[in-house]
């Protein structure tokens, strides 16, 4: 099969939480989506990643996120050749009913340091070529093929090995380790031991309008299996596995818990091929129950009902990455080297 890429960094929709940053591929898919509203951007016009990767100073990954978000809300349709086009503007609103923001003059891009405006990218194509073996990462290739600086390959070495995707050999080289079916049992061990503690912690401090949030977007997904994508799947992960589990004011606890989480940034790449192989999703029911028994203030069932949870996915995720691997064959990049 020919070479494939995974479509980036996935983990939320283009909403913004109140009071933090928004990621970059929102910003960008804010002010696009504005343009196309307001007629900056007539129907039938063009894009594409590197032409949005280009505009915005910003690599490819969280262009392309921003693209699928925008196709995802009806604003952009793909093209007959590469890319997309602009889809004939329906009104002025997008998603759930919120309001466009205003055109990209109106809006501008949160400055980020160098080694951010290329991580999401690196972390997505290191992390989808795990299921397929070990690499290590060289740093001086990595610059040179980012073309940045060493510091700034550093930079996001340092991020890679916080997130849990690599770490250091006994000869003091940058790995990043296969996602054996060995590996990946030990994750799973430690999330089973681990997140359950951390939901209890984090039930009593959880804001009230989260529960119930989290609970519509699982239903309306199970409602509708068949459409999902995976970004969608990517983001109903990440409200039980990081953003409840975040409320946890327990900071040791929290990065213990980010090192089997690797398993998420892993899963992105494998959730991109999950509608062609797999079919419906099995963790969506499970969620709901754990989510449910919280709302009913039942903390610890809903804690058992995540190891559970835990437990049976760590034979699906084995499974999943043995048959993707059967089909997807990812292209070499020069800054990692097979081992």
């Amino acid at each position: 099969m020919a070479s494939e890429r995974e479509p980036g960094s996935q983990a939320q929709g283009a909403k913004t939480v109140a009071g933090t940053v928004p990621r970059l591929y929102q910003q960008v898919f804010e002010i696009v989506a504005g343009q196309i509203v307001q007629g900056v951007l007539a129907e039938g016009t063009r894009l594409s990643e590197s032409s949005l990767a280009e505009q915005f100073g910003i690599s490819r990954a969280p262009a392309r996120q921003a693209l699928c978000e925008l196709e995802r809300e009806g604003l952009l349709l793909k093209s007959s050749g590469r890319g997309y086009r602009v889809a004939k503007p329906k009104d002025k609103t997008f998603g759930d009913g919120a309001a466009v923001p205003g055109s990209g003059d109106e809006m501008r891009l949160t400055q980020l340091a160098t080694w951010e405006r290329i991580y999401g990218e690196v972390e997505s194509e290191i992390a989808a070529r795990t299921s397929f073996a070990g690499w290590r990462v060289n740093e001086t290739e990595l610059a040179r093929h980012y073309d940045v600086s060493r510091t700034v390959a550093r930079d996001v070495v340092a991020r890679l090995q916080q997130r849990g995707l690599v770490r250091k050999d006994d000869r003091s080289r940058w790995i990043a380790p296969a996602m054996t079916p060995e590996h990946v049992g030990e994750l799973y061990e430690l999330r089973w031991l681990l997140e359950p503690v951390a939901l209890e912690k984090a039930a009593s401090r959880l804001p009230s309008e989260l529960l119930p949030e989290i609970r519509e977007r699982l239903e309306a997904a199970i409602s509708s299996a068949e459409t999902l994508t995976g970004p969608d799947l990517d983001r109903l992960e990440e409200d039980l596995h990081v953003t409840l589990l975040g409320h946890c004011e327990n900071s040791p606890m929290m990065q213990a818990i980010s090192l089997p989480q690797a398993l998420l940034i892993a899963h992105r790449f494998l959730y991109r091929w999950m509608p062609r192989l797999f079919g419906a999703e099995p963790f969506l029911p499970e969620h709901l129950d754990i989510v449910q028994k919280l709302e009913a203030g039942h903390v610890t069932a809903a804690a058992d009902a995540l190891r559970r949870h835990l437990q049976v996915s760590r034979d699906r995720a084995i499974d999943r990455i043995h048959r993707v691997t059967q089909e997807v064959h990812p292209e070499d990049l020069p800054y990692l080297e097979k081992f």
